[in-house]
């Protein structure tokens, strides 16, 4: 993610915290793992889900909760913009004839080897 969205700055496409946090609910949990009697005491997980397309992402890795929620709302601001991206449009082929007449040799001689493993006699 650039330094500027993660700073908190808008990058044009609608798509940073402040316009983002009134369509998300926040959650927020125990999360397990190592980090000893703190983590397991305190709820540290942060759960972000995105009402309107119900991507939900959530940060377990730090001790500290607000790191976590920071980790969080990168990983669903990330999610939109994947989700927003359109994928190109795939353009069909045709093989040329050449390339359809190699195959089909090909073909033809796997075929006569395979044919010719039969046992001896068998024909």
């Amino acid at each position: 993610m650039s330094d500027e969205a993660a700073a908190g700055e808008t990058t044009g496409d609608g798509l940073d915290r402040e316009s983002l946090e009134p369509d998300c609910e926040m959650e927020f949990f125990r999360a397990g793992g190592p980090g000893g009697q703190h983590r397991n005491k305190t709820e540290t997980g942060v759960r972000l889900r995105h009402l309107p397309s119900g991507i939900v992402v959530t940060a377990t890795e730090r001790r500290s909760q607000a790191r976590n929620r920071e980790l969080a709302w990168e990983r669903l601001i990330e999610e939109l913009r994947k989700r927003r991206k359109k994928r190109k449009k795939r353009v069909k082929t045709r093989p040329t004839r050449a390339s359809k007449e190699r195959r089909l040799k090909e073909k033809k001689r796997r075929a006569d080897v395979k044919q010719g493993r039969g046992k001896p006699g068998s024909d």
